[in-house]
């Protein structure tokens, strides 16, 4: 009986981690098939090219999500090409918030890809589960070793150099699996110095250092009910920014949380799952090793979040749903302090983000029902209730006198699509509407610096509501040998949020040109396709192939910034016995449809060639693989239409991984 009853917690904990909405099999065979299949991907956040990769590194190989980089180390991502204002990035369901106003400390920085199971990419309002959105939701998803009949032990461990830059790196892994209780726990070190481009040149200023660790506890309470236990510590010290006039010299996160999980056997619920959460992030930038500064200058920021996610998960003959209640309380914290050469006379102080509280709760639900075996319609939607409140709203009545410390707003979203199948083609066609809040940037800062056009920004507290209207389709063919796949989407944005120049106010940073105050345009339009192809060539050469592009504008027909030009990647992968070489060339074409007005010029078309090969043995009862590859094999020198100032990317960068695991 206990074998049964853990079968069935190993079956539920599987078609939790899968990514993807894979139709429901009736037959018990194909479901434990297919559940064994998700088990091996689970364990994979890598590339064909590269075993070690980041966080970062692996999200980039999504053709729906770009960065800008402002250099090596915590590249913000763009979902739909938007920025991360516009998309909800959550661990596990939970919220956490940077303490960076630059945006230099995203949530996707605090985590390592060798604590992460999974990456759960949802575009537009397919993501507002997670809370209101507009470009969709990137939610995170921890390891999670299920519970088994026998004791069990696994670990891994992964180290590896990259020359370029001199990159040293750390990544380990252990679990243990019993009837009752399961424990997970990794760590991992990265310590890199400054890069060198493609003309051999040293970017200043771009070296990092990274710590990570976590551990879960899992204890079955009941054949059908568990408690869970996890914590994430992460800690970044003297990382450099060469775009920007300052650098990190210190971050800290933790992130804990809770959670309780009930399984039902019969009925219309099939799972309960809730968590109670709580986050904390410091972070310190400062220009202390940038002399050349006239003024010198300290941001630090504190963000602190508690809050709860409360899951269903229902099911009855062909219709399935999951209803989800988000609840958060973040307070935001960033000061601004500026120096002469002597530091110890200090010349002014404000608050960029002015204590600022948000209060968000939603309740949201996706439906899926299977109308044939041929054709499903998915459905939901979501209800939000947005709450901000200034501290010290003095700093918001500089430039918007009388506002009110308090704002209160109601944030609804819709989303529905249906999806066809006939013979090998499918195809999906769907909509949605949604509201977002202002970010706390957009809405309560004070004199934060863009160093890409050079402007002080100001906050808006009374800024409308950005309303979204979107539109999606998609297309593909496959069979035994290839496969080929069309996706495009469409959002119209009502009250677009983007900073424009103010007449009033001069700057308070001697770098800045002038003062920008954050406005909503009448709309904004933006455009994004992908078409994705698969073929294998012979038993053992496979090959891959993505083309994407994008198109946005505001209300007067203006382009707007960070939008990627038609990019493109095609690789071959050859895998024979316990051989593995792959290559490939990925590259941008010129960037026609930049943006001047915001700091944008025209960066060219660049073409990248990477090579790599792995070769896997066994030692004992480990098993090993030993990968040597290159990036930018021929030294290109290159800067594309996402990097910050337009930083030059690395030059030829070879690199070596060796992993164990047993």
């Amino acid at each position: 009986m206990k074998k049964l009853y853990t079968i069935f917690w190993t079956l539920f904990l599987g078609m939790n981690a899968n990514a993807q909405n894979t139709q429901a099999q009736k037959d018990t065979a194909k479901v434990l098939e297919e559940v064994k299949v998700i088990a091996i991907a689970k364990k994979k956040i890598q590339t064909e090219m590269k075993m070690a990769v980041s966080v970062d590194e692996f999200l980039a190989s999504s053709d729906n999500i770009s960065f800008i980089k402002r250099g090596a180390y915590a590249w913000e991502p763009l979902l739909n090409n938007m920025s991360t204002e516009r998309s909800t990035v959550t661990i596990d369901g939970m919220h956490v918030f940077g303490a960076c106003t630059d945006k230099m400390d995203p949530i996707t920085s605090y985590v390592e890809s060798n604590n992460l199971s999974a990456i759960d990419i949802k575009s537009g309002q397919e993501g507002s589960l997670h809370g209101a959105t507009v470009a969709g939701s990137i939610d995170l998803k921890r390891k999670s070793t299920p519970f088994s009949p026998e004791k069990k032990y696994n670990g891994a461990y992964q180290t590896g150099f990259e020359f370029n830059n001199k990159q040293f790196f750390n990544l380990g892994n252990l679990s243990y699996a019993s009837d009752k209780f399961v424990a997970d726990g990794s760590i991992s070190f990265r310590k890199a110095g400054n890069y060198y481009d493609g003309n051999n040149n040293e970017v200043n200023h771009s070296q990092y250092n990274k710590f990570n660790t976590s551990v879960a506890l899992a204890y079955k309470t009941s054949p059908f009910s568990a408690v869970r236990v996890d914590a994430i510590f992460d800690k970044a010290k003297n990382v450099g920014f060469p775009a920007l006039p300052m650098d990190l010299w210190l971050s800290r996160a933790i992130i804990t949380s809770a959670s309780y999980k009930q399984l039902f056997q019969h009925g219309l619920i099939r799972a309960w799952d809730t968590k109670v959460y709580y986050n904390a992030v410091e972070h310190y930038m400062d220009d202390t090793h940038r002399p050349e500064n006239l003024v010198h200058m300290d941001m630090p920021g504190w963000s602190t979040t508690y809050g709860l996610v409360s899951r269903a998960n229902l099911k009855r003959g062909d219709y399935s749903a999951e209803i989800q209640l988000n609840a958060y309380h973040n307070l935001s914290i960033a000061e601004m302090r500026m120096y002469p050469q002597d530091r110890s006379k200090r010349t002014m102080f404000a608050y960029s983000w002015p204590w600022v509280t948000t209060r968000f709760t939603s309740v949201a639900m996706n439906n899926s029902w299977d109308i044939s075996e041929n054709s499903r319609v998915n459905f939901g939607g979501s209800l939000g209730y947005n709450y901000n409140r200034s501290k010290y709203v003095e700093f918001n009545w500089i430039f918007h006198p009388g506002t009110p410390q308090e704002k209160s707003r109601i944030l609804p979203g819709l989303h529905a699509s249906y999806q066809l199948t006939i013979n090998q083609f499918n195809f999906s066609a769907g909509g949605g509407y949604g509201h977002r809040a202002p970010s706390v940037s957009e809405g309560y800062g004070y004199y934060i610096y863009n160093s890409f056009d050079r402007y002080d920004y100001i906050g808006n507290p009374d800024l409308k509501n950005e309303i979204s209207y979107e539109a999606n389709a998609s297309a593909g063919f496959k069979n035994e040998r290839m496969g080929i796949e069309a996706k495009v989407n469409y959002f119209y944005i009502q009250n677009y949020i983007i900073g424009r120049i103010l007449s009033l106010g001069s700057p308070m940073n001697y770098q800045s040109v002038g003062v920008k105050g954050y406005t909503s345009l009448d709309h904004a339009r933006l455009f994004n396709m992908a078409l994705n192809a698969n073929y294998n060539i012979l038993q053992h050469l496979h090959w891959k192939g993505t083309l994407t592009y994008a198109r946005a504008t505001d209300d007067k027909g203006g382009n707007l910034p960070f939008i990627r030009p038609l990019s493109y990647q095609t690789s071959l992968h050859f895998m024979y016995k316990k051989i593995g070489i792959q290559t490939s060339l990925n590259g941008d074409l010129t960037q026609i449809n930049y943006s001047p007005e915001y700091g944008e010029d025209q960066t060219p078309a660049y073409m990248i060639w990477n090579i790599s090969a792995n070769y896997s043995f066994n030692i004992k009862n480990c098993k090993t693989v030993l990968q040597v590859g290159a990036e930018n094999l021929l030294n290109e020198y290159y800067s594309t239409y996402a990097d910050w100032g337009n930083i030059p990317r690395m030059g030829r960068n070879i690199f070596t991984s060796l992993k164990f695991s047993f």
